[in-house]
């Protein structure tokens, strides 16, 4: 009920905030996993080539 209260606008920046959001932790999220791997980590699949 209270967002038929809202303006399109002010749906629109709810919108805007919560997708960046979404988006900020899933790139946090694959650089955390990238470095917590480290250099010397992981195999790397291409060695062999």
């Amino acid at each position: 009920m209270a967002d038929k209260n809202k303006t399109p606008r002010q749906h629109e920046v709810r919108t805007f905030i919560l997708k960046t959001l979404f988006y900020f932790v899933i790139i946090f999220m694959l650089v955390y996993l990238y470095s917590y791997v480290g250099i010397n980590g992981g195999h790397f699949i291409y060695n062999e080539f």
